[in-house]
């Protein structure tokens, strides 16, 4: 009986133990269903994040086309004429220079600019030789202007690498420091990059349309070349006349119009090689770019200069970047611009060996006659965006030469609320406008202004590859060999082509080269007298001693009110503020030196912008604010401008009255403690209120210890002290705010030589005068400004 019960028992025991094993087991594939669906639903969202991936990709990709290879893909009506501007003698030149051609495109275009040059972007946001200065800037000491100040490095948009310190890099990082004639060499070498690209921005316009026009002549032989000059110049008036609109609202068009244009280079290019000669493909063969060279002559190696204009547009798809990432500006070539432009060259080779005597215009007589006039009006609309893109690339470099005082204070209009860097200069848009206009009717034909466009683009490229060298040593830290092969492979095509155009500095390859000179006597002009300002305003600073010397009423009335001093010292009393209080008999309650700052980065976050600290003792009230801008950021209006510097203050004030404070004016510009202690002393009541800004100065903390504040003080009594001077300022603020500007006149000594007397007296002097002033830029009101004029000598 017992044996029957444990049995039983035992049975039981079993039975449950099956029972438990077979719950456990169902519920483990439970488990492993929901696990299964959770990984395929993961799979599934990641398979649609990376179709709407890519997706976008190929939608900025097709974008792209009408924005950066616009200039790239109009070549093609122009290049066969410049390669042979006095006729083809033999037929196998053809054939060479449709090889040299190809590996032009596959050499420049393709392996330096899409697969190496444009990934020196700065983030993706910046291109163009000054981006590339930019970020030189930011890894080496090479400013000529040395305005930089630690806290700058904190920014989160100042990305920057370090290297060891006995690396090749941190040596060539020595080396360009060492010396301030190196500094200037750079600085030098970028402006005449800069001045060729606003070159290329006059000829680019120029070539394109009158070479789009031109094929009025070829349908209609009985118009003479006078009414293609006009047509060409009416075209050229209206585009620019149109600038201030700006292109966002009719950007949507560019890419249609240049894909559909590139579908028809290569449509027709097809049609000539399969109907005329398809021979002309073997010109993919390298050796036949040797035969071309062996049968001599110093017309073939001056052919260099025509062949040259194939790969011209390129010094615009860098300059334009900024607008596409990376991989769809290299998608869009290697897919749509590469294999079309090769189509299409080939295609003229082939029509060209059957009619030699068509070469003057082998682009139109090439294209069959039923589809003649549809193909003229798209190469039309295809050589505006291509000067379009030119036009917006010279833009884009005046703005970044005037972020680092390199450039005539111009006025600058921003032309989308969308896009920041689409951005209008009326002042430079009218100058291009005239010069453009003289070329196209002054040289009257293509060979000429090709000559001249051949000159400026190769001399930008050979700009490139110099900054290129210190990119990848600095930046990238590349291994000196990769370095040293990137350096070598571009200096021989180049120097290579750049020998060609000397041939023909006389045919019109001269007008870069004075337009680039000129440009470049006003930038190194106004960037001299820039510095020998801020030189002056540095070694003229006014003491701390001399400041606290004078008590809390600077010796002065002090009035109700906010003076607004604006000097360009991030640190310091600047001599302008002594030579106020020396001649007036009164300042402000409340005194802020601003200084506005343009960094070597792209942008400057919001709420990083500005800067805050105190000079002196509580009871001066005065403060300094430091705002920063990069290259790509939009100067606001006074009144945005105004209100978010005294935001800034505010919180300052708040921020510090919870501190043990000090009279001094060091180099901090900020309190020392982190972002949750001094969340945690504002109390619950007042951090909703204080959240927005505190990353304004979590970014720029003390370098320097600091004193915590005594236990014995409590927050509450230091937030008091806080809200009374907040509301001292606030009543000053509405007493009256008043915008102090300098206007200083810079002088050339007796004992200067002459053409440094020349170029601070007249040359500076004019630009000066002609140019925007400070309070126009800045949107300060003519009734809340005051002048203080002085002079210093140089």
């Amino acid at each position: 009986m017992a044996a029957r019960v444990e049995a039983a028992t035992m049975g039981g025991e079993i039975g449950e133990e099956e029972t438990d094993e077979r719950g456990s087991m169902w519920d483990l594939d439970q488990k492993l269903d929901q696990s299964m669906d959770e990984e395929a639903g993961r799979l599934r969202n990641m398979y649609r994040e990376k179709k709407f991936s890519a997706l976008l990709l190929l939608q900025l990709s097709f974008q792209s086309l009408g924005v950066v290879y616009g200039d790239l893909g109009t070549s093609p009506l122009y290049v066969f004429y410049n390669t042979f501007p006095h006729g083809i003698n033999d037929p196998e030149d053809i054939i060479g220079a449709l090889s040299l051609i190809i590996y032009s495109l596959t050499l420049i275009p393709l392996l330096k600019y899409v697969f190496v040059v444009c990934k020196a972007n700065d983030n993706g946001q910046g291109s163009g030789t000054f981006a590339l200065y930019s970020l030189l800037c930011r890894h080496a000491k090479v400013k000529t202007i040395q305005n930089q100040h630690r806290t700058d490095e904190e920014l989160t948009t100042y990305s920057r690498t370090t290297f060891h310190e006995h690396s090749f890099a941190a040596k060539t990082k020595r080396w360009l420091e060492k010396r301030t004639s190196r500094k200037t060499a750079l600085l030098i070498l970028v402006l005449v990059g800069t001045c060729m690209v606003i070159g290329d921005g006059i000829l680019t316009p120029a070539i394109s349309v009158l070479s789009a026009a031109g094929g009025l002549r070829v349908n209609r032989p009985h118009i003479s070349n006078g009414v293609v000059v006009f047509v060409a110049v009416v075209i050229l008036v209206s585009l620019f006349s149109v600038q201030h609109y700006g292109t966002d609202r009719v950007g949507w068009l560019f890419a249609p119009i240049v894909f559909l244009w590139f579908l028809s280079i290569a449509s027709i290019g097809i049609y000539n090689i399969w109907k005329h000669d398809t021979s002309v493909l073997k010109a993919f063969s390298p050796v036949y770019i040797y035969r071309y060279f062996k049968r001599g002559g110093r017309d073939r190696w001056t052919s260099l200069g025509g062949i040259m204009l194939s790969i011209t547009g390129i010094e615009a798809l860098f300059a334009d970047l900024s607008h596409f990432p990376v991989s769809a500006v290299q998608i869009a070539f290697t897919v749509i611009v590469f294999p079309c432009l090769l189509l299409a060259y080939s295609g003229q080779a082939a029509y060209i060996r059957i009619y030699p005597d068509h070469v003057a215009d082998a682009f139109y007589r090439s294209i069959p006659g039923s589809v003649y006039w549809p193909m003229f009006i798209i190469a039309t609309a295809a050589a505006i965006v291509a000067s379009q893109a030119t036009i917006s690339a010279t833009f884009s470099l005046v703005k970044q030469a005037l972020a680092h005082g390199s450039f005539p204070r111009v006025k600058v209009v921003h032309t989308s609320r969308k896009f920041l860097g689409q951005i209008y200069v009326p002042d430079i848009n009218w100058i291009l406008m005239i010069l453009c206009i003289a070329v196209t009717a002054g040289f009257k034909n293509q060979s000429q202004i090709g000559n001249a466009y051949g000159t400026a683009v190769v001399i930008v490229m050979l700009v490139t590859t110099l900054l290129m060298t210190l990119i990848m040593i600095l930046v990238w830290r590349c291994h000196w060999v990769l370095v040293l092969i990137f350096t070598i492979l571009s200096l021989v095509v180049e120097c290579t082509y750049f020998s060609a155009m000397l041939f023909k500095i006389d045919q019109g390859g001269w007008v870069p080269l004075v337009i680039a000179a000129a440009f470049l006597l006003i930038m190194s002009v106004w960037h001299y007298g820039t510095l020998k300002r801020y030189e002056f305003e540095m070694h003229s600073r006014v003491s701390m001693a001399w400041i606290l010397g004078l008590g809390p009423s600077l010796g002065l009335v002090r009035v109700p009110g906010v003076g607004l001093v604006y000097t360009e010292l991030a640190s310091g009393v600047p001599h302008i503020f002594s030579h106020f209080i020396t001649n007036l008999p009164a300042i402000h309650s409340v005194v802020v030196f601003v200084c506005v700052k343009n960094l070597p980065v792209y942008t400057v976050p919001e709420e990083e912008r500005f800067l805050v600290k105190r000079i002196g003792p509580k009871n001066f009230h005065m403060f300094r604010c430091v705002a920063r801008y990069g290259y790509r950021d939009l100067h606001k209006k006074d009144d945005d401008f105004e209100k978010r510097l005294f935001e800034s203050l505010f919180l300052y004030v708040r921020l510090e009255s919870m501190m043990e404070g000090g009279c001094s004016d060091s180099d901090d510009y900020s309190i020392c403690g982190s972002q949750q202690q001094l969340k945690d002393k504002l109390g619950n009541g007042n951090e909703n209120e204080n959240l927005a800004t505190f990353d304004t100065f979590d970014s720029i903390e003390s370098i320097t210890p600091v004193k915590r504040v005594s236990n014995t003080v409590t927050a509450s009594s230091q937030m008091s002290g806080g809200v009374d001077e907040v509301e001292f300022i606030n009543g000053c603020r509405d007493a009256g705010v008043v915008h102090i500007m300098g206007n200083t006149v810079v002088r050339a000594r007796r004992e200067v030589r002459f053409y440094k007397k020349i170029a601070i007296d007249y040359v500076y002097a004019f630009l000066r005068k002609i140019c925007r002033e400070h309070s126009a830029i800045y949107n300060v009101p003519q009734e809340s400004l005051l002048n203080v004029g002085q002079i210093f000598y140089v």
